[in-house]
């Protein structure tokens, strides 16, 4: 037999801990070790989302989550478990000699799925942001050979859209720069088409899709992923010609090109809506060291997510970096200055504040107007089950679904997360083939302020009680959030390993005495 060349001796295999990781290199590649028992497996040391280092991850239940986004993948196979990766563990081959770990720096080919000879269905996917590429890429992986359509009105395949408020204001990337959701080959390589175009309807009980003058498609499954329309603030004087050009959304590619050239060109950016949007926008224009001031009705930034005390740590970090606020209010009216060219936003107080533009943050409306055949909800979403099924042969994912959150206790919530939106639409995906339920999706979201990224699990409707552990002044803590002493949510910054943990744990209900003793042991 030939003796594979590219094998190196990498680690002792008594020095790697059961159930541990390294990280190694072999011939210049970056490779991450995991011993499991007497067997260790070796992938790529990158998550394939964003490059984070996995090493610094979590081991649980035979399973690795990378510590920046939450990827999680099978131990064994280097399979996906949970996005934001939509593709595999790149695997390398492993061999145990006298106690030596031997590693090939090739990579072994991907696992495929065995996919049918033929399959004359036709699966469409309207809406190309990140939930429409899980769906593809989970499309493909489970085997699906029939025809796919992605539809949705920008130009370019789905790309990162989580960086749109994060680092595309502040100049650390450029709008064009924004990285894809998955290889750039990879929708002609999995012969996924492309269609740009704005549905003009989705007939749901007719299984059709109208885009206008082009020929309708005809589908077996479909899935809407068209996430919400942000909303645009009630301002009288809004509409004015001189005003209306300066008050900045932000949902896509162009939005943030247009927010930037406002950036280079403004000095103060007034943001409506202590949001997720709303803040990473104002730590971001920070960055340019423009002057920024938030004005939002509540008492603390993230009151209702998180409650009283972490918000009161967001809003003292902002402080810390010159972010006026005017918690308590609501802009009322807009009007063009007279010399100095600013814009006049007055308060309900009567106080005006005087800015080059305007940012909206305030949340958005879902994207669900061209389905025909469903019954919406008064916001616009529609109700799925725990399929995401909304009717025979239509799924919704992301942030137009309402559906039962059914790892902390049930109750139908709709979550405006860029993971969740992924959660879904793999669920869907799987449901679309007939193959079986996947286990309880746990929330999970991050968010980026100052060069902090605050990661975020579960969904805290309610909650009676707060424990921090860490140290919360230095931005160095969990705190877990709990109802009737069950864990519901927990906010970390800088311990991504123990949010790690805790999401696998939380698939099951977890009293709050164990999930403080996950968090202490790790």
């Amino acid at each position: 037999m030939a003796t594979d060349t590219t094998m190196q001796k990498v680690a002792r295999f008594p020095d790697l801990a059961d159930n541990g990781m390294k990280r190694i290199d072999a011939n210049g590649t970056p490779i991450l070790l995991i011993r499991c028992g007497n067997a260790v497996h070796a992938f790529g040391a990158e998550c394939p989302h964003a490059g984070g280092p996995l090493e610094q991850g979590a081991l649980c239940n035979g399973r690795l989550v990378c510590p920046w986004h939450k990827a999680t993948f099978d131990v064994a196979s280097g399979a996906i478990i949970e996005p934001p990766a939509l593709l595999p563990l790149t695997r390398y081959a492993t061999r145990i000699e006298h106690d030596d770990v031997l590693v090939s720096s090739t990579p072994q080919p991907p696992e495929r799925a065995h996919a049918k000879a033929a399959d004359s269905r036709t699966f469409a996917i309207v809406g190309a942001g990140a939930a429409g590429a899980a769906a593809c890429a989970a499309l493909r992986e489970a085997g699906f050979a029939g025809r796919v359509v992605l539809i949705d009105h920008e130009p370019r395949t789905p790309y990162d859209r989580t960086v749109l408020s994060k680092f595309v204001p502040s100049g650390e990337m450029p709008p064009d720069a924004i990285p894809p959701l998955l290889p750039d080959d990879f929708f002609a390589t999995h012969a996924i088409e492309f269609i740009q175009a704005e549905v003009a309807t989705l007939d749901a009980r007719q299984r059709r899709i109208d885009i206008g003058s082009a020929p309708s498609i005809r589908y077996d499954a479909a899935l809407v992923a068209t996430g919400g329309v942000p909303k645009r603030p009630a301002l009288q004087g809004a509409d004015a010609d001189s005003v209306k050009a300066r008050i900045r959304l932000l949902r896509n590619r162009d939005d943030a090109r247009r927010l930037v050239n406002m950036a280079e060109q403004g000095e103060h950016a007034l943001v409506l809506g202590a949001s997720f949007i709303g803040l990473e926008v104002a730590s971001a224009l920070r960055e340019r060291k423009l002057r920024v001031t938030v004005v939002s009705p509540g008492s603390v930034p993230f009151e209702k997510q998180f409650g009283v005390e972490p918000g009161r740590l967001f809003m003292r970090l902002h402080e810390a970096h010159g972010v006026r606020f005017r918690m308590g209010h609501r802009a009322n009216a807009v009007a063009p200055g007279t010399a100095d060219g600013a814009l006049r936003v007055t308060l309900d107080n009567g106080d005006t504040v005087a800015c080059d533009f305007v940012v909206a943050g305030m949340g958005v409306t879902p994207a669900t107007g061209f389905i025909a055949g469903v019954t919406r909800n008064g916001d616009g979403s529609v109700d799925v089950d725990a399929s995401m099924r909304v009717a025979d042969g239509l799924y919704a994912a992301g942030d137009i679904a309402r559906f039962e959150l059914q790892a902390l206790g049930g109750g139908r919530v709709r979550i405006e997360h860029w993971r969740v939106a992924q959660q879904h639409a793999r669920i869907a995906a799987h449901a679309m083939l007939g193959l079986p339920a996947a286990e309880p999706l746990v929330p999970f979201f991050w968010t980026y302020h100052y060069g902090k990224t605050f990661d975020y699990l579960g969904h805290a409707r309610h909650r009676d009680e707060t424990i921090f552990t860490g140290k919360p002044d230095t931005f160095e803590f969990i705190a877990l959030l709990g109802e009737k002493g069950r864990l519901v949510a927990a906010l970390g910054c800088n311990r991504e390993r123990q949010i790690g943990l805790l999401g696998e744990a939380m698939r099951k209900p977890l009293g709050l005495a164990d999930a403080r003793k996950i968090v202490e042991a790790a």
